[in-house]
């Protein structure tokens, strides 16, 4: 009896114990967060943003210090916008440094061939294969101060020494040039002599392109932040409404 009237006793301080122990909302939003009020994205929200940051992660898991992109995460999140028809727009915020080229042209593919409409903007930088990925939407912005490094695609660990080894290299290369030639206004030369150039990059064979420049050379559609990327996107959208309504007065 009395070991029974102890366990309930007990029992109370616990659960109070627990309860002290928990933070409360308001420090969990300032833990993670670092403030106290975050603003909430409207329920009828017709935009999706899809934020493309650190080093995006391909077949190979990153070591846990690293920012990453996981591509596993990106996919399943743009088969569900293209299903959902609430969502009638895409648009994608770039700041990363690059990574995996198959994981990032597996995710440039599938925002190409989204049926709504897409705007990207780079903030900070979209560097190596984040440029395929910024050019795969319908328009797309850069901050004036953002840069984008173009350089030839790199192999790193085990590399077998034999002629096979740089025609797969320059095969996969092709891949990254001819879908940045098809998604933008950029040449092909163009863009091959930004990715060939010695002396801009002190130990690399590239360019680093910034803002203005990209618009310049047709690789960005214009200088822009995500107010004029959000205004974009929903013109976009009010074109694509009035095109459907057109083709349903047609049939």
């Amino acid at each position: 009896m009395e070991q029974n009237r102890e366990r309930m006793q007990d029992e109370p301080n616990k659960g109070q114990d627990d309860q002290k122990d928990k933070p409360s909302g308001l420090m969990e939003k300032i833990q993670q967060l670092g403030q106290t009020n975050v603003p909430q994205l409207s329920q009828d929200s017709n935009i999706h943003c899809l934020t493309i940051v650190g080093q995006i992660e391909g077949h190979m898991q990153l070591p846990p210090q690293n920012k990453t992109t996981k591509y596993e995460h990106v996919i399943p999140q743009l088969v569900a916008i293209e299903q959902n028809p609430k969502i009638e727009g895409l648009v994608v915020i770039l700041n990363t440094v690059g990574g995996d080229v198959e994981a990032g042209l597996a995710i440039s593919e599938m925002i190409a061939s989204l049926s709504k409409p897409t705007v990207s903007v780079v903030l900070g930088g979209g560097h190596s294969i984040g440029v395929p990925i910024a050019v795969s939407c319908d328009f797309s912005y850069i901050a004036s101060t953002a840069t984008m490094t173009i350089h030839p695609v790199r192999l790193t660990g085990l590399v077998i020494g034999v002629p096979q080894t740089f025609e797969y290299l320059d095969k996969m290369q092709d891949r990254v040039v001819s879908f940045v030639t098809k998604h933008s206004n950029i040449t092909e030369e163009d863009f091959k002599d930004l990715m060939f150039a010695k002396g801009n990059l002190t130990r690399d064979i590239g360019t680093n392109v910034v803002g203005d420049d990209a618009v310049e050379y047709g690789l960005i559609d214009g200088i822009g932040g995500i107010g004029t990327a959000i205004k974009k996107i929903n013109e976009l959208i009010d074109l694509r409404k009035q095109s459907d309504q057109q083709e349903g007065l047609v049939q």
